[in-house]
């Protein structure tokens, strides 16, 4: 037998050896169970603007996060009645979030002016 010969069946045998492992982890990798994506949930966004809220009532689900965002040229808060949660002074551009993890309505209003209203229903 001469050296050429040795050494392709030397790679022959390794290209075989290769293609055999891969092959042979095929049936596990497709055995996997394929990863679960986790959809994205949006979060609410309350605008103030021309001293409104700009939804007067909102529903969500438990777990929501709501994003209320001042776009009126004069400071605002959020405060709820119950004193569950209470913003401090909103300058324009600025942002409170808070997370509702409960169900029930939610009453709040801007302490700065009172008329200002709004609700949230959490199911």
């Amino acid at each position: 037998m001469n050296a050429s010969f040795i050494g392709r069946c030397a790679r022959r045998l390794a290209v075989a050896m290769v293609v055999k492992a891969l092959f042979g982890m095929m049936p596990s990798a497709c055995a996997e169970e394929p990863a679960q994506q986790v959809a994205a949930v949006a979060t609410p966004t309350i605008t103030i603007d021309n001293f409104a809220f700009s939804q007067p009532t909102l529903t969500v689900p438990a777990g929501t996060k709501v994003t209320w965002t001042n776009r009126d040229d004069m400071l605002h808060t959020v405060v709820d009645e119950a004193k569950s949660f209470k913003s401090d002074p909103l300058d324009s551009g600025d942002s409170f979030s808070h997370v509702f993890d409960q169900p029930g309505t939610y009453k709040y209003f801007c302490s700065l002016h009172p008329h200002m209203t709004g609700i949230i229903v959490v199911r």
